[in-house]
């Protein structure tokens, strides 16, 4: 008897929080159509296309090889890159860096094959203390508190393919008429044009 009891708690508990919506930390509902997905980077064995790479393999995301043929048929994210950068939040008395404040931005395009191209971007900012009696530890920890904060931005970047997902339904296309269809020549004028890089 006592085991059914715990049983059906233990039942209860799984069918409240699957009813809640609830998901372990770090996982997202991936829209169905980019489940599937082509991870384009300019460092591809970098650390933030690694860790982007991790984080979309937890939330079940299929990373497929960038061909020409998947290119027409599958969405691709394609990472712009990172920026860091520090800004001092605090002074010791003697006028030096006691804690600075950490910067991360990450700028990312999702293109839907037909449908336009998705700016998404995210940034993480966390607080360092500076210690200048242990400079190595202070480089350890430093390091450790960037790769927390790129992991951060990963699990956010994926978070937005949700918004790119309402974009789309939304609005079927983000891109100008001219940007997303062939270029075609225009007929020779009279009248000078310029032209905008």
């Amino acid at each position: 008897m006592r085991h059914l009891i715990i049983r059906l708690f233990v039942l209860l508990a799984v069918m409240v929080t699957a009813g809640c919506g609830f998901h372990p930390r770090g996982t997202t509902q991936v829209p169905s159509e980019l489940k599937t997905l082509i991870l384009n980077s300019g460092d591809p064995y970098g650390p933030l296309a690694r860790t982007v790479r991790q984080q979309l393999r937890i939330n079940n995301v299929t990373i497929v090889e960038d061909t020409k043929q998947n290119r027409t048929d599958i969405p691709t994210l394609r990472l712009d890159g990172e920026t860091q950068g520090r800004d001092t939040a605090s002074v010791f008395i003697s006028g030096t860096t006691a804690e600075y404040s950490l910067m991360m931005n990450v700028t990312a395009q999702v293109l839907l094959p037909g449908k336009g191209i998705y700016p998404i971007s995210t940034t993480v900012y966390r607080s360092f203390f500076d210690n200048p009696n242990a400079a190595l530890a202070k480089d350890a920890e430093q390091e450790m508190i960037v790769q927390e904060m790129r992991q951060r931005a990963a699990e956010q970047l994926v978070r937005k393919l949700l918004t790119v997902h309402a974009a789309q339904m939304n609005q079927k296309e983000t891109l100008p008429a001219s940007a997303s269809e062939p270029a075609v020549p225009a007929p020779a004028s009279s009248s000078s044009a310029t032209r905008t890089q």
